[in-house]
Parts: C-alpha cells; structure tokens; sequence
C-alpha cells in the first residue's frame, strides 16, 4: 500500500461582522498637559519646592564636623544628624519602613492618592520636566504645533535646548542621589577632577538616566503600568475615602453654550463640554467617566474646571475633592468629617501612635555603647600561673555616639576573677569600633569545674550612666 502523507492546512476563521480585533497594550498616544493654576497648583508647587530642597540642600549640611546626613555603606554607619545608626540598629529602620507604610495606608484610606499627587518623585519631576518643556517650546498647542512640524534647524535648537536642560537637571540628581552614599564634597572635587570611582560613575549615570527616561519619556506610563500602587489601592478605598470626584447630578446632560444663556432653559447642567479636565490632566483621563486607577490625584482638573465655572459665573465644585456617600447622599462637610473616624481610619492611626511612640521611646533611651563578646575558641581554658586558671576574650566596643569616651572594663560572677591583658582604661574615638583582646583569670577552685556564667561591666569615666552589661561564660578544666 502506498504511504499517505497528511498535510494540516490551518483554517482562519472568517471575522465576524462587527467585531473589533483588541491589543493587549494600548499605543500610547503623547499626551500634552496645559498649564493651570489654583490653590491646588500651589499646594502642589510649594510640597514639590519643600521635598527639593530637603533632597538636593541635605547633603550639605554639616553636623559636628561631617555630612549631617550620610549613609556610608562601605564603613557600614548610617549617620543622621546627631545619631549613628549601626548594622544592629536595622530594627530602627524596619520599624520605619512599617511606619511608612502605614502612613500610606491611613493616608490613603482618608483622602486617596495624596501621595501620589503631591509628593510621589515620579509626579515631582514629571511637573519639573514638564515646566522646563513649557518654558522653552510653549504651552500645549505650540508643544502640538511644534511636533507636527518637519525637522528644521529652529526645531532641532528647541529640541536640544529642552533635552541639554532636561539632561543637567538628571545628571546634578544623580550627583546629589549618591551624594547621600558618598561624602558629597569628595565625590564633587572626584567629579571635576574626573577621578569618580567606577560605582559612583555607575550610580550617578545610572539615576540620571531613570530621571531622564521616566520624568521626559515615560511620564503617564510609569504611573499606570510600572507603579503597583495604581493596582492595588482600590482595596483601600471606601465609600468614605475622599478622592476627587466629577458631580453628574449637577453637570449633566453637559453641552456647549452661551455665557449668557440660561442652562434650565437649555436644559443643560453647569458642564459646559470645554474638555479643560482633560486637557490639563497629566494621565490623559477624563474625570467625568468616573473615579479610574489612572487618576494620580493631583486636582489639576479641579483648577482647571473652577477656572471655567468662575468665568461662566457659575459656582465652582463642578469638579472637586467629596467622597462617593457625599455624593450620592448630599452629605454636609460636618457629616463627612465625622465619617472619617471609622473602623479602618482608627485602626490604622491606633497602630501609627503606638509603633511611633515605641519608636521615638526606643530611640530616646537608646545608649551610644554597644558591646559583642567573643571567646577566644582555640583556647577555651589554660593555666597561666599555677592554680590560676585564665580565658581569652575579645571584646568589640562601639562607641555609637557623637563624643569619644575612655571606658573601664571589669568582669563579675567568679570570686577573685581579675582581667589581664588591658592596661587602664579604653580610649575609644566618636563613632568608632574597637576590638580589645584580653584575659580573664581566676583560681582553679573559685567555681565549679566546666562552664561559669560571668558578667562584663563596661562603663564610661566621665559618664556614669553610659554602662552596659554583658553575660558570657567562664571554663574551669575538669
């Protein structure tokens, strides 16, 4: 029998009437924000003024003679102001990071995406770039205008001119991010004497270029498909979170009209269809289709709006911050204020006090001394002289504080028990570790034979109240 080859012939099926073949991404299409101002746009300008100052000005203050705010990862010390936090300090962050993210989280609950809208580095300089770009090719429709052109040489200059300002502004960033990691005033003179080291030109480059790509390029697209943030705080939202809201019952049915002209009898709402909102919106959204998870929150639809209501002789609010209850049931701002102390709210402020306080508690009451002890394993016990039994220790001392101290190191616990090795007291500079290698020695017959539970008092001269008190264990041969 001949063999029979089968050949697959894959069948497209026919589209069907109507049907509208869908991407999984949407091609982002410019968006093009217009300037507006408002006592939001100030707000907004004045925490963006506030937060840039604070990152580009702490770097070079000094505090005792150093960089009053300095992680310096490679000595492993974190120094901030008066403090100086060590590896063992970690749980100080942690409890930071969890204070942080409980902030957020009541935040939030309270009043919806504040941080995003306000504070967040990825709206900062986004508005930053943003003032840059007007100032230099125009407000939106000469930025529209001036894309739709052919390249020339006038477009090339403006061109060049926004990206050479853009590039500046990322790359001094990137100088003062690593300027909290490096001594900012060795890394500039390593800077213009081009001696940076190979991380230091890595990192510097390397957030220059996340500024320069996310706040010129990428802007809308970081916030609605990079930052998780967008995705999930819808679960922290309720009917009672305040969020900026688009009245339908007032603005509908919306249309276009005249100053003059009467809306009852038109039978229009206060919306008068100038698409302002959207214009001014830096994510592109329409507020009036309701609250979406692009909407960063930055009220720049609420300025805009009441702009074109003050010009209608309309009142403003059209557009405004209320809560999806306040909306539906007509609340007062008193029955809205009182909702804001509900379960969730509670919980989430009850938990930021307590953890703040035991954090502030913690810090206040925390000693600049630590001290690790270390036994000597090659040689857990030897005798020294006869009947006199000794073990070796090393004692590492850090002295976490601003000021040096001389320390005195006794051992309690065994009758008798003397240390050797250390000639008076230990004089240890500010902010300094220093491991002391001594010996503690006793009689064979001050305790039983094996292991002794002895105590190690280290204690300050000229401050009584700066000891610490640590347990080890003493050998006696059996």
């Amino acid at each position: 029998m001949a063999d029979v080859k089968l050949r697959i012939i894959p069948i497209t099926p026919a589209p069907v009437a109507g049907e509208v073949e869908e991407t999984l991404y949407e091609v982002r299409k410019k968006i093009y924000p217009r300037a507006v101002s408002g006592i939001y746009a100030q707000w907004r300008w004045t925490i963006m003024l506030i937060t840039q100052v604070v990152f580009y000005g702490l770097p070079w203050l000094n505090w005792n003679g150093r960089q009053a705010v300095l992680f310096d990862l490679g000595a492993r010390k974190f120094y901030l102001f008066g403090a100086v936090l060590w590896p063992q300090d970690v749980i100080y962050l942690t409890v930071l990071l969890v204070i942080s993210a409980l902030s957020l989280f009541l935040f939030t609950a309270v009043a919806g995406r504040l941080w995003c809208g306000y504070s967040c580095p990825q709206t900062v300089y986004t508005e930053i770039f943003l003032w840059i770009e007007r100032k230099i090719e125009g407000d939106r429709l000469a930025r529209i205008r001036l894309d739709a052109k052919e390249m020339s040489l006038e477009k090339f200059v403006i061109k060049a001119l926004k990206h050479t300002a853009w590039g500046t502004l990322a790359l001094w960033t990137g100088f003062t991010f690593v300027g909290f990691f490096t001594p900012i005033k060795t890394l500039g003179m390593e800077f213009f004497t081009a001696s940076l080291g190979p991380w230091e030109t890595f990192w510097i480059l390397f957030y220059a270029f996340a500024t320069y790509g996310n706040a010129g390029w990428m802007r809308e697209q970081v916030c609605k498909y990079m930052c998780p943030y967008a995705r999930f705080q819808s679960v922290m939202f309720d009917r009672d979170t305040l969020v900026i809201t688009y009245d339908q019952e007032r603005g509908e049915p919306r249309g276009s009209r005249n100053k003059k002209a009467d809306p009852a009898a038109l039978g229009l709402g206060a919306c008068v269809d100038c698409g302002i909102c959207v214009q001014v919106c830096p994510t592109g959204i329409d507020i009036r289709n309701g609250l979406q998870y692009e909407c960063i929150g930055c009220a720049a639809c609420i300025d805009g709006c009441n702009q074109v209501m003050d010009r209608m002789g309309y009142p403003r609010g059209l557009i405004r911050y209320d809560t999806s209850a306040g909306i539906e049931q007509h609340l007062t701002f008193r029955q809205k204020a009182r909702r804001v102390l509900r379960p969730r709210t509670l919980v989430y402020t009850g938990l930021l006090l307590l953890i703040g306080a035991a954090f502030v508690t913690s810090l206040a009451i925390r000693k600049p001394l630590k001290v690790d002890i270390l036994r000597d394993r090659a040689a857990l016990a030897r005798e020294a002289a006869p009947g006199i039994i000794e073990n070796v220790y090393r004692l590492q001392i850090m002295n976490t504080g601003e000021t040096a101290h001389s320390y005195r190191i006794g051992v309690t616990g065994l009758p008798g028990a003397t240390v050797a090795g250390v000639d008076g007291p230990v004089s240890i500079p500010a902010a300094t570790t220093l491991t002391v290698p001594l010996r503690v020695r006793v009689a064979d017959t001050a305790g039983q034979p094996g292991v002794n539970k002895i105590e190690f008092t280290i204690g300050a001269e000229d401050d009584p109240s700066l000891a610490v008190v640590e347990k080890s264990t003493f050998i006696l041969p059996r």
